[in-house]
């Protein structure tokens, strides 16, 4: 009977994890978890002390830290799967996971199925010839060298390839590979893995080329599985059930759909909320449960398409889901920090971004040219993102892939504060306060269409004090309201001072906030 050495990647949520590894090994299969290295290293350590003496749970040997897009999903894939192949000798099949997938049948199920053929399971398909991408690159994925990665060094990344465009240094793609592109969730069988690792030591030419292209897990296994399997012997497809939206984001799945996702032609499910506790109840219980038919109707993609479909047309029988979900998510963690001088902020994230990796976005409520995803439109004005706030913020959070991100507002969006701290995700504040020269106070005055360029210095004296007690009042209303979590630095503070602050708002170590808080120039007008 098969036996499933599961590859989990995953980055957050231990106890989901402990959860997910306990349900999966009770059966009998086994399990080998990368745990991403930028991770908390308390979260680590919870995962190791309640899963260190299962013996059907492995370590990857070293952990890294993993980027969307980048080699390093790969690299920590390769570690993973090769403790597994160490720890686990009698697995048969080694299947890829994520952290918030589970299992939508029964174990039971998903051993005969693997049973039935002597297979393997990928989504393997041409990379030229099909449509497969979408949007964006295709071609340059390959040809070009990648070294940075698009979401967190998005400057750096677009400048080095226009730099290799206009100097024209592309380079030939492997000759005797064919180039293959298709999910990343699949499920090999142990020779084939065992094939696939002698690669990795033998082709260092291969592995060289893969490191710097972009988004090599859509890509590295779906080549090398055709490469070294015979064509009859895979199976094009993959058995984790997962639905992409028209702006290129997975779409989760929560309480209400049990019932859909059991009538689907997979083994498992990618992404379940991590909201959706009845319905993660409900799956584990499934999993360990004996004798039960299953009815494959298999409509979930179609559905989905139809219903949006409706939507798109005006042709809606309910309300948009930004217009009905209320919360960010209680595991998530939102970070505002608010500033009325917004190149400081701006300054103290980009030295976030530079030493941390920190998912961070400017004043997105108050600056219409601020860098954002597609996300279906929702992001294009100023007025759609306030309107649709929590949506927006909500998208971010899953765009990011992350439980925890910063935005940057203005004082005076007093209203935004109390709407996001109202919210069952935890919400931290972080004033910068800054003083106010009569000469910013001036520059002010004319940003805001207080002031021209011919006002008479009598009129800016009379309205110099009326503009510095506006500036204090949009402070004191954010002390009237009372927030919860509420933190702040001064100009006129030490580094020392400031950095006690930082570390607390941040949740980093002493030496990062000291870092941060010693910004260069960061005050400067």
């Amino acid at each position: 009977m098969a036996k499933i050495a599961f590859i989990l990647l995953c980055h957050k949520d231990p106890k989901g994890i402990i959860q997910q590894a306990e349900r999966l090994t009770a059966v009998g299969d086994c399990m080998s978890i990368h745990f991403d290295a930028r991770a908390r290293p308390e979260d680590y350590a919870q995962i190791r002390n309640a899963l260190d003496g299962n013996p059907n749970v492995t370590f990857a040997k070293k952990r890294i830290k993993c980027g969307w897009g980048a080699w390093s999903l790969v690299q920590a894939t390769l570690y993973a799967t090769e403790a597994a192949i160490d720890a686990f000798p009698n697995a048969t099949h080694f299947y890829m996971l994520s952290g918030d997938c589970m299992a939508i049948k029964s174990a039971e199920y998903v051993h005969a199925f693997l049973d039935a053929e002597d297979v393997d399971y990928i989504e393997s398909e041409d990379f030229f010839a099909s449509d497969w991408i979408k949007t964006g690159m295709k071609e340059e994925r390959l040809i070009y060298r990648h070294f940075f990665n698009e979401r967190t060094h998005k400057w750096a990344f677009y400048k080095s390839f226009e730099l290799q465009k206009q100097l024209g240094l592309t380079r030939a793609i492997p000759s005797d590979l064919q180039m293959m592109i298709g999910s990343q969730w699949w499920c090999l069988r142990r020779r084939t893995i065992e094939w696939i690792l002698e690669f990795t030591r033998s082709r260092r030419d291969v592995m060289r080329f893969f490191r710097t292209t972009w988004i090599p897990d859509e890509t590295f296994f779906q080549t090398l599985v055709r490469h070294v399997v015979p064509e009859q012997e895979i199976r094009n497809r993959t058995l984790t059930f997962l639905i992409f939206s028209d702006y290129g984001m997975p779409v989760s799945f929560y309480n209400d759909h049990y019932d859909l996702l059991l009538s689907q032609d997979f083994l498992f499910a990618r992404k379940i909320s991590v909201d959706a506790t009845e319905l993660k109840r409900r799956l584990g219980d499934l999993f360990a449960s004996e004798g039960v038919a299953f009815q494959i109707s298999d409509e979930g993609r179609s559905l989905y398409k139809f219903l949006t479909g409706r939507g798109r047309e005006g042709r809606r029988f309910a309300p948009r889901f930004w217009e009905t979900e209320a919360s960010l998510g209680r595991e998530r963690q939102l970070m505002i920090l608010i500033c009325k001088k917004w190149h400081v902020a701006k300054r103290l994230v980009e030295r976030l971004r530079r030493i941390t990796n920190f998912p961070a976005i400017e004043y997105l409520f108050d600056e219409e040219g601020t860098e954002l995803p597609d996300l279906g439109g929702i992001q294009t004005t100023l007025e759609k993102r306030t309107r649709h706030r929590r949506a927006l913020m909500r998208m971010l959070f899953d765009y990011n892939d992350t439980n925890q991100l910063l935005i940057c507002l203005d004082p005076k969006n007093i209203d935004l504060m109390q709407d996001f701290c109202s919210d069952r995700s935890v919400t931290k504040l972080l004033e910068i306060e800054c003083e106010f020269t009569d000469d910013y106070l001036i520059g002010h005055a004319k940003r805001v269409g207080l002031a021209g360029e011919h006002t008479s210095p009598e009129t800016l004296d009379r309205l110099l004090p009326t503009i510095r007690y506006d500036l204090r009042y949009e402070s004191d209303r954010m002390r009237d309201a009372n927030f919860e979590h509420v933190f702040r630095i001064r100009e006129t503070a030490t580094p020392e001072e400031n950095a006690v602050s930082l570390a607390a708002f941040l949740s980093v170590a002493p030496d990062v906030a000291r870092d941060l808080a010693a910004t260069e120039h960061l005050y400067s007008d």
